[in-house]
């Protein structure tokens, strides 16, 4: 290990069924342990963070929340929130942004080190949304006491799906953003894909020159939240994340699975990619994460499951199958094991409201 890793973290920013505060707070000692510097909270079933972000957390989740920011900061790890203010680019009058300051406001109370502004998912075919989505971030950079913002356009990729299904992008929106949003604030960028499988150099020195600035990678894999992502594990570990993307971005956030225990096999790979460079071999971080963090016995029934979870899916396996697969993993006293016996029996359904799948 001799590269130097790039500003790296989690991002539980998916839809459908959230982590538990248990297994956030848990996290916190696997990310420190494996190279990674942040986590932030970000669920797209928090209305409090989206649809319903006008109002209070009930106070057993903010007293939960600030439990974990100081887990976090304890082991020297920034911690962060995801806030989506649904559509308030619609409207962006005096009463909307004097909500937004109280919003922030309350938010301060947490001490959190990151603040992220998330406009993805959202319609955005808006002739001036370039230029209130600028205002509206210059407004929360203007209250925050987060050391850090990071800002999510509504168009993050030049994947033509995003256009599909929240309309057409206005004309220089990603000029135009670039141009008007504070050198200092970061911007989240998919790549060519919303779920990229590489990121060439060409590609991201074609962003940097639209946005003036390195973007902030936000990487779609292991995330498994839609109609046909759910019927995946993703396991297997990064590739194409060479380590010159250090060079060519502001840092490296990950959007995770829905299984909390499983997205840790993959996890634990992407800083070797990192650290290791050309000498980095998938299979060989494959190997090295189930060893790690599985016992025996569990490493070689995943390995020997790997191909059916991540490339043929549930809809590959009939009702025996599914059966003699939860029999199996019933003998391991793992929550690995747990996660994969919810997952064949359908305990995670895609969430309706991820339209980009």
């Amino acid at each position: 290990m001799s590269n130097v890793l790039p500003y790296l973290g989690v991002i539980e920013g998916f839809f459908g069924r959230s982590w538990t505060f248990e297994q956030r707070y848990a996290y916190a000692d696997f990310l420190h342990q494996n190279g990674y510097q942040f986590y932030i909270y970000a669920p797209k079933n928090d209305p409090y963070l989206r649809k319903a972000w006008q109002q209070d957390w009930p106070l057993e989740t903010a007293q939960q929340l600030q439990t974990l920011v100081q887990h976090y900061q304890a082991l020297n790890l920034d911690i962060g929130l995801g806030l989506s203010p649904f559509e308030i680019y619609n409207n962006y009058n005096s009463k909307a942004q004097q909500t937004l300051k109280h919003k922030i406001e309350r938010l301060n109370r947490l001490n959190i080190d990151l603040l992220c502004l998330l406009f993805d998912d959202m319609r955005g075919d808006l002739p001036d949304l370039a230029e209130t989505q600028i205002k509206i971030t210059q407004d929360v950079l203007a209250h925050t006491t987060a050391k850090k913002v990071m800002m999510c356009p509504t168009y993050y990729s030049f994947d033509p799906v995003l256009e599909r299904v929240f309309g057409e992008m206005p004309n220089n929106y990603l000029q135009d953003l670039g141009k008007g949003l504070p050198s200092e604030i970061d911007i989240f960028w998919t790549g060519p894909k919303v779920c990229s499988k590489k990121y060439p150099q060409t590609h991201l020195k074609q962003v940097i020159q639209l946005l003036g600035r390195k973007p902030f990678l936000w990487d779609n894999y292991p995330v498994n939240d839609g109609a046909k992502l759910s019927q995946y594990l993703h396991l297997k570990p990064f590739e194409n994340r060479p380590s010159l993307l250090a060079d060519l971005s502001k840092g490296h956030v990950v959007n995770p699975m829905n299984q909390a225990w499983l997205s840790r096999i993959p996890l634990h790979s992407l800083p070797r990619s990192y650290a290791r460079g050309k000498s980095y071999h998938p299979a060989d971080a494959l190997e090295n994460s189930l060893t790690q963090l599985c016992d025996k016995k569990l490493r070689l029934q995943i390995a020997k499951n790997i191909n059916q979870f991540q490339q043929q899916g549930l809809k590959s396996l009939n009702n025996n199958q599914r059966t003699l697969l939860i029999q199996q993993y019933k003998k391991f006293n793992s929550p690995y094991a747990d996660e994969i016996i919810a997952w064949l029996k359908d305990e995670y359904r895609f969430d309706p409201e991820c339209l980009t799948d």
